[in-house]
């Protein structure tokens, strides 16, 4: 058995990618998109003409307007092949503003149930800074699942319980990244790496506290980390990482497991939330570089519709 295989016994597998062809290949149970995924998604062969047909039928609308209606015509093929949910992404341009994230995500949700895709099948992902978990706060109580993206810190982790969110996606390899470059170090043994320490230790928090909130570890550099967070409730895993997993037929040991807790977490309020991330020089400046890096590629995007209309 593959440790692909081993994985799925334990945790469930999300594909983070937009290349339909890999996500029929690999069978993931979910799959997450963001600005970067759709960007590379609608250059595919395989969207050629969905990106020609949703151009043209919104001819005259704003860059914004179409790429949102690429977004869900991505996600929506995604919705058709994975028997669980898609997530996707909120205009990073919203990070701070809960009033405009929560108008946004009602749209893309209207937009894929006008393509027959429920609300039960989409995670509306939204950045964790404080309006955006505040926003998540909102559509959860509405019906509408968010996936609480960009989380780097336990207070991060604290908010998004608080607000009863869905879904939280801790990013490992970028927590990783900011390690190696500030110890200045080549790399970390599994157990010593601090984007997979970061991850366990939310984990064990949430559980210990009986939170429901999924934990679902994100932004892989290497299949060590993933293999490091076995048992974790889910892991989104790139495709090349996936083919890596499924060509290994090595033993795959738990390294998560759920317990029993049932203590009652102590809430977080807005002054220590934004104390305790001002603290923590990587989870600021992850968080921001990711909000950039995220809208950065929401422009490309917005930019190529241009260049085709």
């Amino acid at each position: 058995m593959s440790k692909l295989d081993q994985l799925r016994e334990m945790t469930v597998v999300v594909a983070d990618t937009g290349d339909v062809d890999a996500v029929r290949r690999l069978k993931p149970h979910d799959c997450t998109t963001n600005p970067s995924i759709v960007l590379k998604a609608v250059g595919s062969d395989y969207f050629a003409d969905t990106l020609s047909e949703t151009i043209e039928a919104n001819r005259g609308k704003e860059p914004a307007v179409v790429a949102d209606a690429l977004t869900v015509a991505v996600g929506a093929e995604l919705a058709g092949i994975v028997p669980g949910r898609v997530s996707t992404e909120v205009d990073a341009r919203l990070s701070f503003d809960a009033d405009a994230a929560v108008d946004k995500a009602m749209r893309l949700i209207e937009a894929y149930e006008a393509r027959g895709v429920g609300r039960e099948r989409i995670l509306i992902k939204l950045a964790s800074t404080w309006e955006g978990i505040r926003a998540a706060e909102r559509l959860q109580k509405d019906g509408i699942d968010c996936n609480l993206t960009l989380l780097f810190s336990m207070a991060q982790a604290k908010a998004c319980a608080d607000a009863g969110a869905f879904l939280i996606s801790p990013f490992v390899g970028r927590i990783t990244d900011w390690y190696k470059a500030s110890e200045g170090v080549e790399g970390y043994a599994p157990d010593e790496d601090p984007g997979v320490k970061s991850v366990r230790e939310v984990y064990e928090y949430y559980k210990t506290h009986g939170i429901e909130t999924v934990v679902m570890g994100a932004s892989f550099r290497n299949a060590a980390q993933i293999e490091a967070l076995a048992g974790c409730d889910r892991l989104t895993i790139s495709p090349d990482l996936l083919e890596e997993l499924h060509s290994d037929e090595g033993t795959l040991e738990r390294k998560l497991s759920p317990g029993t807790g049932s203590g009652s977490p102590v809430s977080i309020p807005e002054p220590d939330f934004r104390w305790e991330l001002n603290e923590d020089a990587m989870a600021t400046e992850k968080l921001a570089e990711g909000i950039r890096k995220f809208h950065a590629d929401a422009v490309k995007l917005e930019r190529l519709i241009v260049e085709r209309t």
